[in-house]
């Protein structure tokens, strides 16, 4: 990047953290002081869904100008990135083959016959222009660098420096409350360009670690950034609705943000692949956006507002779903059915997650970005053994 390219990403970085920050709490005080009892003058009684929320909210002007701004600086986050990427797509493209020829760990498996699903080709997912899968010529790696490097720039640093804290945590998590579980094989649903993944291997390193994604150019750049970091691991072309791999084959099936992406029809399959794969004792987990019925009627629509304005078609549909009778579905019995609030390991520390003694109940005050401090929603169950 220029000086000048830098300097506009350090602006549209404090614009997102005063947007996401300040202007929210304003926000939600308005809406405490003003919209809500406007709301019930009108109605004979509070709001108690996300729908009663945003009709509250869509009457102020703090509204207007919060997701005008927030819009706003979604589309300048791209921008920042789009230009210096165009300028260094030569060099990325020479450098992922320089790195394959001299660092042949780990693969790299695409399909040319797979078609992408039209929940990712129909729409530029959370306003990513050319979404997750566009190629601009042979061997492109683009699309997955616009992904990574527009991340440092809209969360000020709440995934860590190695964009990985998801994996990291969720991994530290499994290893402390699941001390019984062998790690052998680790799969990573929706992986984009592996920052999760990576967690994995780090935190099991003799472990087998595969990554799957429907996008070509970010599992070519998740190749490269992996033989960059020396990490050992496997990226395969695949859409997650129908696995490539044998029943029983796997100790741990995880997916990092990937299942809010997804049409809600499609997530009972997913899930059922996932059931198949896992070897008996096996570990399913999917740190995602917690469900409706968690949150508080404000805190939800907080997070659906993703839903309504930054291209997230199945945001809403997936969030009022109920997890538990999802995994049952997928063959898992209910009462194996598991749900954490993981605090964040760049945060905390191993120290935390050597002897983990802390509640990690899900809770309207502690979950996801809504909490004070950075912690992650994640759902799954064991396969039973028997």
């Amino acid at each position: 990047m220029s000086r000048d390219e830098r300097a506009r990403a350090g602006f549209v970085s404090e614009l997102r953290r005063f947007v996401l920050n300040d202007l929210a709490a304003a926000l939600r005080a308005d809406y405490e002081r003003r919209l809500e009892p406007t709301f019930l003058r009108r109605h004979g009684r509070v709001p108690s869904t996300p729908r009663d929320v945003h009709e509250a909210l869509r009457t102020g002007e703090l509204f207007r100008f919060y997701s005008t701004l927030r819009v706003l600086s979604q589309d300048l986050l791209y921008q920042c990135v789009r230009a210096p990427l165009e300028r260094a797509r030569p060099e990325l493209l020479r450098r992922a083959v320089e790195l394959a020829r001299e660092r042949p760990i780990g693969s790299l498996v695409l399909d040319d016959e797979l078609q992408v699903p039209r929940s990712v080709s129909a729409v530029d997912i959370h306003r990513m222009p050319g979404s997750y899968h566009t190629e601009y010529g042979a061997n492109d790696l683009t699309m997955g660098a616009v992904y990574e490097q527009r991340l440092p720039i809209s969360t000020f640093g709440v995934f860590g420096p190695n964009l990985d804290d998801i994996g990291q945590s969720v991994a530290r998590l499994a290893r402390v409350k699941h001390p019984d579980l062998k790690v052998r094989r680790v799969l990573d649903l929706g992986c984009t360009v592996g920052h999760n993944t990576g967690g994995w291997k780090d935190v099991f390193p003799a472990a087998d670690v595969h990554g799957i994604d429907v996008a070509a150019p970010c599992l070519r750049y998740g190749s490269a950034r992996a033989r960059a970091q020396r990490r050992a691991m496997h990226f395969h072309q695949m859409n997650a609705e129908n696995l490539q791999f044998a029943d029983a084959s796997f100790d741990v099936v995880f997916s990092s943000m990937f299942l809010h992406e997804v049409p809600a029809k499609a997530i009972p399959r997913v899930l059922r692949e996932a059931y198949r794969v896992l070897r008996p004792g096996g570990l399913m987990l999917h740190m995602e956006l917690p469900p409706t019925r968690e949150l508080s009627a404000y805190d939800s629509f907080y997070l659906d507002w993703d839903g309504y304005y930054n291209n997230e078609p199945y945001y809403r549909a997936f969030r009022a779903l109920d997890p538990r009778k999802l995994v049952a579905a997928a063959g898992f019995r209910g009462t194996d059915y598991l749900q954490y609030v993981v605090p964040s390991w760049t945060a905390l520390g191993d120290h935390w997650f050597d002897a983990v003694n802390t509640n990690l109940a899900v809770a309207s005050d502690k979950t996801g970005r809504l909490t004070a401090g950075v912690r992650w929603y994640c759902f799954g169950a064991r396969k039973r053994d028997d």
